[in-house]
């Protein structure tokens, strides 16, 4: 028996895998909208046995995307190019997850492959950028500490972002609270020197996401599942921590969450990390056994084996994959395979089922 290919039920939603996709960027949408590109690319994974697939960060806002390509749910227009998308992965078996997301500081920068680096300048379609305060990410261009009708307006931007992607179709939906974006900067006392209700106290740097959880519930009903990725740590001195993250995931769930996401790292450029093969799998571990919460391991995960060590060891309940996933849009399906589990395969791929 396999524990990555068990089933397993959040709300209204079961799951018929444990290896998930990984939302990642694409840098290849015009003016928000999403393209004939994403619905190749996101309904690929479907047929190649992910038990979830989650869309790319998705801008809830205009300012909150991370380059001028990103994809963006603001508008109905977005929400009417999500949709055949999200039914094409319904017609090949799949699940299909957003991830609402606001860049905050690090937002109006240059997509990678651009000759540039850094902030794109307004003269070239870049924008102000905003964050808990006017500290910037190193290289990047200040930002303006954001008041109070600012923070309404982001709360106001994931519920109507929240409605969007229901309306759209979407299995799930999942908060962006990691890798150094808006709700991410709030949590850290490393970008966030407010003196206000929302700066200080860990309570406080967390009552942002706490809100947006709350209005996102509201939305969502309760059959929906939702789930936040965090960082659990900020790999700096001073920074967010392991055991912090711990504490937000248990509120969060208290919120009306179902699930954390636990990634680590992206707030600051000096940040040290020890990168190897799943490791960031021990954060996970930490924040379901501090938290007593279900949570999903990311980083470096690669083999079928190496994933289902990670849900056998009770170190997480599911394992997102991101790089692998792009190696080999297959890997569901190649994981079964060496596992020696009997799974679902397209009827046009069966001849590759067994040799």
């Amino acid at each position: 028996m396999s524990h990555l290919f068990s089933s397993l039920r959040i709300r209204s939603v079961t799951f018929p895998n444990r290896l998930w996709v990984s939302p990642m960027c694409m840098y290849s949408a015009v003016d928000g909208i999403v393209q004939d590109w994403h619905r190749t690319h996101l309904t690929q994974f479907a047929d190649g046995g992910a038990g979830l697939i989650v869309a790319e960060a998705t801008a809830v806002v205009p300012e909150g995307r991370i380059t001028p390509r990103d994809a963006g749910i603001w508008s109905d227009e977005q929400r009417d190019a999500w949709a055949p998308i999200v039914q094409a992965v319904h017609d090949r078996g799949g699940l299909a997850g957003i991830q609402l997301a606001h860049a905050g500081r690090k937002a109006s920068t240059w997509w990678p492959w651009a000759a540039q680096r850094g902030s794109v300048p307004e003269s070239d379609g870049g924008w102000q950028t905003v964050a808990p305060s006017a500290v910037a990410f190193d290289g990047f261009a200040e930002p303006l500490g954001v008041d109070a009708a600012g923070i309404e307006r982001i709360v106001d931007g994931f519920a109507s972002a929240a409605r969007r992607a229901i309306d759209a179709g979407f299995d799930v939906l999942e908060l962006h609270g990691a890798h150094g974006y808006l709700l991410h900067q709030f949590l850290s006392p490393l970008s966030n020197r407010r003196t206000d209700e929302y700066g200080g106290s860990l309570e406080n740097r967390t009552r942002l996401l706490l809100r947006i959880i709350d209005v996102v519930r509201a939305i969502a009903g309760d059959e929906m599942p939702l789930f936040v990725r965090i960082s659990a740590t900020d790999h700096a001195d001073g920074g967010f921590t392991a055991t912090e993250a711990a504490t937000v995931g248990e509120w969060a769930i208290g919120h009306g969450a179902d699930f954390i996401d636990v990634s680590s790292g992206g707030l600051v450029a000096h940040q040290q990390i020890d990168v190897h093969p799943g490791y960031q799998v021990p954060l996970a571990e930490t924040v379901r056994r501090g938290g007593r919460i279900p949570v999903s391991a990311v980083g470096l995960i690669t083999a079928a084996a190496q994933a289902e060590q990670v849900i056998a060891d009770g170190a997480a309940d599911a394992v997102f994959a991101g790089r692998e996933w792009l190696r080999d849009p297959h890997f569901g399906l190649r994981a079964a395979h060496e596992l020696g589990v009997e799974v679902a395969w397209p009827p046009q791929y069966e001849r590759a089922r067994w040799r």
